[in-house]
């Protein structure tokens, strides 16, 4: 809705664009980045939301695979010393968020039209 005021869009309706030939060649390319953007980082904050559910053991059933499952398990056995059953999947979900996050850094890069 922000977009749909900005200078760019009044010009292409001077010239008599129609409003879905405006939306695809003018507003979509602009607001594409920021969207990915703000989807890759709600998607990192999605995993480690249902990593911490499932450490504090109401997130999935214990039967069904998690990086927070395993954690807390590492974490009952970690003072027998077995600590890589707790760093492994903690170093893992760390690993996960930050490549969904450089993906949407990356993606913005490539999609951004001033840069073209």
């Amino acid at each position: 809705m922000v977009e749909k005021n900005k200078e760019y869009v009044q010009a292409a309706r001077v010239i008599g664009l129609s409003p879905l030939l405006i939306m695809v060649r003018h507003v979509l390319p602009n607001v594409t980045g920021p969207v990915l953007v703000i989807a890759t980082i709600n998607l990192g904050l999605a995993i480690i939301s249902e990593a911490t559910l499932s450490f504090l053991g109401v997130g999935l059933p214990s039967t069904q695979p998690s990086l927070g499952t395993l954690i807390r398990i590492g974490n009952e056995v970690l003072q027998s010393g077995d600590w890589w059953i707790t760093v492994f999947p903690g170093t893992t979900l760390a690993a996960v968020v930050l490549a969904v996050n450089l993906l949407g850094d990356w993606l913005r890069d490539a999609l951004n039209p001033k840069l073209r």
